[in-house]
């Protein structure tokens, strides 16, 4: 049996097949249908959201944030994230300009995007990067000194928190993958979150075209969703927070074998954090005992990930020639081991005893 670092989540087949009924019975199958519409309310309520727009996925969602902001010029980015991150700036024609990362949570390093601040930079986009919550607070006090417009690529912080707050409420717009290898899923898909009405009414123009009805106001794209990702969505929104409780387990089982005198765990500083388990990365103590640790779990029919690689800065379109040697050096270090909610503990202890034997030769 293949073991792969994700597994998608399904739900009972007589669950999705109930909503199904739904569609057949009305055959309103897309255009802001009646399942998107009652999903964007439940996913209201969970994350305790004023505006909350489905989308088709996690890179359009980041598309259409941009164009809402109006940003123009430099977006003071990191270069630890999936692609989708810079790539949004770039296909926005903005200039991507790479802040390196904390050692301890491969986050953004907030302390240092003021160094990197022009008179041509029009926002910060930063990544929550495996669901650990950048600095929102220094990054907040940032923005408002310069003027700048916050973004967060919060594709996998859904059901984090801060005390009582989703981690999703925080910036101008916070951004969310739907995809199936995350956390909570809709197949494909994404959402776009904000707190400021007229951004959250040129977002939801933005997404359909730019017109409603026969009225054509703006500029738009097909940013739309369907019945059918609507209906997985309210399927697996019953299940998520046991599906995160089952991830916590296999986390707490992970950090009990691990040998963390050969390597370490990417941790958040944030007080008072309510943690999805999104993830499960280790950062080894150099290249060889990461490429050592692959091939053995390969071996075994086991497929962990170097997420991220590479690191965004290097990549020859970015057009970037920014320094950012920690995260330049942690991409050749670092593995997300397997983690989903039905991986069995007997692989998890399989999997611990490979890699700490490993460590040991």
């Amino acid at each position: 049996m293949r073991i792969n670092v994700v597994k998608a989540f399904l739900p009972p087949k007589k669950d999705y097949d109930a909503y199904l009924d739904k569609i057949w019975d009305n055959h309103w199958l897309t255009n802001n249908g009646p399942l998107l519409q009652e999903l964007e309310s439940e996913l209201q309520k969970k994350l305790n959201s004023k505006n909350l727009l489905f989308v088709g996925n996690g890179t359009i969602a980041l598309q259409i944030a941009i164009k809402a902001l109006e940003l123009k010029g430099e977006i003071i980015t990191t270069p630890y994230s999936y692609c989708a991150t810079t790539t949004s700036i770039l296909w926005e024609n903005c200039i991507p300009v790479f802040v390196d990362i904390n050692d301890h949570d491969c986050n953004i390093n907030a302390s240092i995007i003021e160094d990197k601040i022009t008179e041509k930079t029009s926002a910060i986009l930063a990544t929550h990067v495996y669901g650990n919550p950048c600095d929102v607070a220094e990054i907040e006090k940032i923005a408002k000194k310069h003027n700048l417009k916050v973004i967060y690529d919060a594709a996998h912080a859904f059901g984090v928190k801060i005390g009582d707050n989703s981690l999703l409420n925080y910036g101008d717009v916070s951004t969310c993958s739907f995809h199936a290898t995350k956390v909570y899923h809709t197949t494909e898909g994404g959402a776009v979150i904000t707190s400021i009405e007229s951004v959250h009414k040129k977002m939801s123009l933005l997404r359909s075209f730019g017109h409603v009805n026969d009225d054509y106001l703006s500029i738009g794209i097909n940013g739309k969703n369907s019945e059918f990702h609507a209906a997985m969505g309210l399927c697996n929104l019953k299940y998520v927070d046991e599906l995160i409780d089952k991830r916590g387990e296999l986390s707490a089982l992970y950090d009990e074998l691990l040998d963390f005198t050969k390597m370490r765990r990417p941790y958040s500083k944030v007080e008072n954090l309510t943690y999805n388990n999104a993830y499960y990365p280790v950062i080894f103590k150099s290249n060889e005992d990461t490429a050592n640790v692959i091939s053995a779990l390969n071996k075994e029919n086991i497929f962990p990930r170097k997420y991220f690689y590479p690191s965004l800065n290097t990549l020859d379109y970015s057009g970037s020639k920014d320094s950012c040697p920690i995260s330049e050096d942690i991409v050749h270090r670092v593995l997300s081991l397997p983690l989903y909610p039905d991986l069995e503990k007997e692989i998890v202890i399989k999997i611990t005893k490979i890699v700490n034997q490993t460590l040991q030769n």
